[in-house]
């Protein structure tokens, strides 16, 4: 009998994660559907959906985790949020907790995981990025800055692990309507005060990022890709999902980074 491969994924109480969860079940693979909320997925639980209790913030938690899983041949990470401050209002706790979150959740988890993957010779590790981690934007520094991090642990894993027949992907989509701007924006209450000092800046910016959002793209494109890397041995790296990522990532390849900073301040209006 073939065995079914396993996949854990985190951060799938809504969006992308729920979605891949959903949709790689129904291709009959088993999915420990990581989340802080297990609660949240029990109306999706089936024998092909588990749901689990993970906290990507805490490695005990993460260790305790990994022991229900038997064995783990594809790591999705994709849990994560949005900080929306300037880096002059910015506090250390916001500071931190975005990278304790974006960047250091997907180092503890590949941690975690990659001596079972190794131990077993095989693997996949594909993480959600953002095309905002090739792109800066003002008010989202330290999103950016995270998803940039994501990228460099993405380069720097294809090199380390490749001698153990493990895969490492990133997915770099753009805005998605998946309640992101609802539930994973975390605002700065100094930067978003009505005397700010920055106030042109985010009353310019701030609703247009928001629409964006809630009129992106939908999650099962991003689904139907991670299942096309799972598949597809030959897959290429990283690839863009969404309208806006497929607009900026060719663009920011073509253009010198003066042009391509002047064609993001016409686009924005900055």
């Amino acid at each position: 009998m073939k065995h079914k491969k396993t996949v854990l994924i985190t951060g799938t109480s809504s969006g992308m994660g729920r979605a891949t969860a959903v949709y790689l079940a129904k291709q009959g693979y088993v999915v420990y559907a990581g989340t802080r909320t297990p609660h949240k997925l029990f109306d999706i639980q089936s024998e092909n959906i588990r749901p689990i209790h993970l906290d990507i913030t805490d490695f005990q938690n993460i260790e305790k985790a990994l022991l229900y899983i038997p064995k783990i041949d594809i790591l999705i990470n994709n849990a994560g949020y949005g900080l929306v401050s300037t880096v002059e209002d910015v506090t250390e706790e916001e500071m931190f907790a975005q990278f304790n979150v974006n960047v250091f959740g997907v180092l503890r988890l590949c941690k975690a995981v990659i001596p079972k993957m190794r131990h077993q010779n095989d693997g996949i590790i594909i993480n959600i990025s953002s095309f905002l981690g090739k792109i800066g934007l003002p008010l989202l520094t330290f999103y950016n800055a995270s998803k940039y991090a994501v990228e460099g642990i993405t380069d720097s894993l294809r090199y380390e692990l490749k001698d153990f027949n493990i895969r490492v992907h990133s997915i770099m989509p753009g805005f998605f309507d998946t309640n992101f701007a609802k539930d994973n924006l975390v605002m700065n209450a100094k930067t978003f005060e009505e005397d700010s000092t920055y106030a042109t800046l985010v009353s310019t910016l701030a609703p247009t990022i928001v629409e964006q959002i809630n009129s992106g793209n939908d999650a099962s494109e991003v689904a139907q890709m991670i299942l096309e890397i799972i598949e597809k041995e030959d897959s290429p790296a990283r690839q863009t999902a969404g309208d806006k990522a497929k607009k900026f990532i060719p663009m920011k390849k073509e253009l010198s980074d003066e042009d391509f900073e002047r064609r993001v301040r016409a686009y924005y209006h900055l």
